[in-house]
């Protein structure tokens, strides 16, 4: 995978990131949330982060000082 199709793959990721947050914030705000539903939406919500930290630290290269 190139460095373009990781940025690229990065960006697709923080946004559904993003989507995410504001998915669990409704529905957390909610009456009665579905916690099943919410529960597997921040497990979705960690791996995405984990796979941006992943693509961030192969594109960022480790500079030592």
């Amino acid at each position: 995978m190139t460095d373009r199709d990781l940025a690229e793959r990065l960006d697709a990721l923080k946004l559904e990131h993003r989507g995410l947050d504001e998915a669990i914030a409704s529905l957390a705000s909610a009456g009665m949330p579905d916690q099943l539903r919410l529960a597997r939406l921040k497990k979705r919500k960690l791996r995405l982060r984990d796979e941006v930290a992943t693509i961030e630290s192969r594109l960022i290269p480790n500079i030592i000082a």
